[in-house]
């Protein structure tokens, strides 16, 4: 066992120094009635009754102990390994009004299941704005999404480029983790004009290699677009259509169950131990309460 502040053990010497005077002092009570000492002959009740005054001492140890903070070397249960998920959010003119609202509810809702996690946020139009690197502060996601509103958007940013986002968005996770599970989630509602010519395939190859998977929300009533289709199922992601708030929670828990958080065993570090020592100051209260209420000198 060690201690993080053992400099607060030197306080033992208090309650050492008060049980050599308990052991010190004659036994006996003080009679009112005439001021003399009564000596007892039980040598038995003599040694009960010194029992019970140095039980105090023993709970001032104790909490010396817990003070100077008690450590040994344990396994803790389990270790979040860290996934890392950046969205990829269509701010184009065609998102305004009800789509953005459906998708922003539904990015939100997700970040409140996945705490624990790291979330990038990446807007998107012709030009694309890494608005939010990976952090772990998923709140200051959610208060971004009032400003992402596509109505808050420059021209440039009017319309699709897909492809050019996706890869922005590889780049950057790439950078920003080295290790721990990678994940994109497309949020868009239409077609992209840089994903023809084979031009998919070749990003849903090179996020593979990175291994980033993508996850596409078509927030539209029309086909998932068939060239990102493609894209993200070579990620070994899916792409969902999504017309309403219930359909979008659904599609936001399918993946939730798919990539889950997972957990690794770490090695052994220093943890605090307060539990035995706190069982050990319980029992030493109860002894202490229980020489109170009848094993203890009185003086009449």
């Amino acid at each position: 066992m060690t201690f993080t502040y053992p400099w607060v053990l030197l306080l033992l010497a208090i309650p050492v120094v008060l049980f050599w005077t308990i052991l010190a002092r004659p036994s006996g009570a003080v009679v009112p009635a005439d001021n003399l000492a009564a000596r007892k002959e039980d040598r038995a009740l003599r040694m009960m009754l010194g029992f019970f005054e140095c039980v105090p001492l023993a709970l001032l140890g104790v909490v010396i102990v817990i003070l100077a903070g008690p450590q040994t070397l344990q396994q803790p249960k389990r270790e979040r390994s860290l996934t890392n998920i950046t969205i990829c959010l269509d701010v184009s003119g065609s998102m305004s009004g009800r789509n953005y609202q459906l998708a922003s509810k539904a990015v939100e809702d997700f970040t409140k299941a996945r705490e624990g996690d790291a979330f990038g946020l990446t807007l998107f139009g012709v030009r694309q704005i890494r608005w939010l690197p990976l952090t772990k502060d998923l709140q200051a996601i959610r208060n971004a999404l009032p400003f992402a509103n596509p109505d808050n958007q420059p021209s440039h940013m009017g319309g699709t480029a897909i492809g050019a986002a996706l890869r922005f968005c590889g780049d950057n996770i790439v950078a920003e983790a080295p290790s721990g599970d990678r994940m994109i989630i497309l949020v868009s509602d239409g077609m992209s004009f840089d994903l023809g010519d084979g031009v998919s395939q070749e990003i849903g190859e090179e996020l593979k290699a990175d291994s980033i998977t993508v996850y596409h929300i078509h927030i539209d009533e029309s086909e998932v677009p068939s060239d990102v289709l493609e894209l993200v199922e070579l990620t070994g992601g899916q792409s969902f259509a999504a017309t309403d708030q219930s359909s979008l929670k659904a599609i936001f828990t399918h993946i939730d169950r798919m990539k889950p958080a997972t957990f690794t065993t770490p090695g052994t570090v220093p943890l605090d131990r307060f539990a035995p020592l706190a069982m050990i100051a319980l029992a030493l209260c109860a002894l202490h309460a229980l020489g109170l209420l009848g094993a203890r000198w009185t003086p009449w």
